[in-house]
């Protein structure tokens, strides 16, 4: 199998997409605008990335939802409106204090709600805490990983809402790894990506 990455063409997604440093952990890049010529079975893992405009990927929803039928796993990051391509989301957002570490001894309440996750075996609470967009309230049963100061969950695996997985967060390492802004999403993707195709893409493979 194999991991397949809506590439919607901005800055940041070509150097988190393209650029060597992360290049290897995709195997197709394609336009949201040409998702309709793809085989979404072929692909272990379709992987969106942060800010990829919703209006772009919402006539494909019913594709990436036969997809999630047939047991695929949906990877999406921040700050990109699920609710209009896929199923099961509700988003609140909220405003984000940019500049909270400023602050000695501030805290942004990022915490880790499932520990013993294989995710955690890479990724530390520090890999996490950058700022926030906003919270999910997902539908009972899903697997929160990480939540916010108000326990919120900002991270989750949703494997209730179809017969495929879908893995959803309001954290946006892709925008902010390309524009060279807070290193943490660097730390992030060093690790998420890794364990993304390890554990998503060769658990299909084995």
């Amino acid at each position: 199998m194999s991991i397949l990455a809506i590439h919607p063409g901005a800055y940041y997604h070509i150097e988190t997409l393209e650029a060597p440093r992360y290049a290897h952990h995709f195997d197709l890049l394609v336009r949201p605008e040409d998702l309709a010529s793809v085989d979404l079975a072929e692909h272990a893992v379709v992987f969106i990335p942060c800010r990829t405009p919703a209006d772009r990927l919402a006539p494909h929803a019913a594709q990436l939802r036969a997809y999630l039928d047939q047991g695929g796993t949906i990877v999406s990051t921040g700050e990109t409106n699920w609710e209009v391509f896929l199923p099961g989301i509700a988003f609140t957002p909220q405003p984000t204090n940019w500049w909270w570490w400023l602050t000695p001894g501030a805290d942004l309440g990022v915490r880790i709600a499932a520990p013993g996750h294989t995710l955690f075996n890479r990724l530390g609470q520090e890999d996490l805490t950058w700022h926030l967009h906003g919270w999910f309230d997902p539908p009972d049963g899903v697997d929160v990983l990480a939540v916010n100061g108000e326990g919120k969950p900002i991270l989750y695996v949703d494997e209730v809402t179809t017969p495929g997985r879908m893995i959803i967060t309001s954290l946006d390492p892709c925008f902010h790894h390309g524009s060279h802004f807070m290193p943490a999403t660097t730390r992030f993707l060093d690790s998420f990506l890794p364990w993304m195709r390890e554990e998503l893409d060769g658990a299909r493979t084995k």
